[in-house]
């Protein structure tokens, strides 16, 4: 067995944590460290890159030896460099995974990935949510069972403006009524994305052993699988020799 460890990059935005106090007190040392302490140290490699760190925490080099990045983002979408944003979206094409947790459906990088709006319904209104299965067989829904139950959660509903799901994994059900589609597999050139929806800053969510599992999951599902070679685009001369004499 390998003993190869998935590196993993963990971005959070760590703007709530610092202005609110209810936040603050559910994720003391930030919404970055409880997920990480979900995934544990087993499997994987993990550093964390916030938005106040020089170059958003994501340099070259940081990219470069990302496997998978985990991103989180609520009040700062407009912060975030929109060359920073170019130099995550090159990586994601030539092979490196992406996660994208709960309001990070309205990142400019998840934006520019999928190439539409992103928009929805949402209501924060303390309501319980139950997150089904809908594609059982599905890596990321491994250990799951047939629903995640979170006895408080925001809403999101829909209509959610993103194109048709490569795959869809998980679809929420809300109290006041609404569906979403919560567990979302993408491809965009060699880099697999998942979009996952539950983790409002105010509830304890990224505790909850089940979404844990999925976010587990998920980066295992995301990382690269062996050597793949980026495709060459642009002028191309002939592959084979023209026939002789053929005009």
């Amino acid at each position: 067995m390998s003993n190869h460890k998935i590196k993993v990059t963990i971005w959070n935005e760590f703007r709530h944590e610092k202005q609110n106090e209810k936040v603050a007190s559910i994720y003391p040392a930030g919404m970055h460290a409880a997920i990480a302490e979900g995934l544990g140290t087993d499997r994987f490699e993990i550093k964390f890159a916030l938005l106040d760190d020089p170059e958003h925490g994501l340099t070259e080099e940081v990219l470069n030896e990302t496997d998978v990045l985990t991103w989180w983002g609520h009040l700062a979408h407009g912060d975030v460099s929109d060359e920073i944003v170019e130099r995550v979206y090159e990586r994601v094409l030539k092979g490196m995974g992406l996660i994208v947790l709960h309001s990070g459906h309205f990142s400019k990088i998840f934006k520019k990935l999928m190439g539409t709006s992103c928009d929805l319904k949402w209501r924060e209104a303390d309501e319980k949510e139950r997150i089904w299965v809908v594609k059982p067989g599905h890596p990321i829904a491994e250990g799951i069972g047939e629903y995640i139950e979170l006895p408080e959660e925001e809403m999101y509903g829909e209509h959610f403006d993103i194109p048709e799901p490569d795959e869809l994994v998980m679809v929420s059900w809300f109290e006041g009524g609404e569906v979403f589609r919560s567990g979302c597999c993408y491809t965009r050139g060699l880099g697999r994305i998942f979009y996952f929806r539950p983790g409002h800053e105010t509830f304890p969510t990224y505790y909850n052993d089940k979404v844990r599992r999925v976010i587990s999951n998920a980066v295992l599902w995301a990382a690269p699988k062996g050597e793949s070679t980026y495709p060459r685009y642009g002028h191309a001369v002939p592959s084979i020799e023209p026939i002789k004499g053929k005009k």
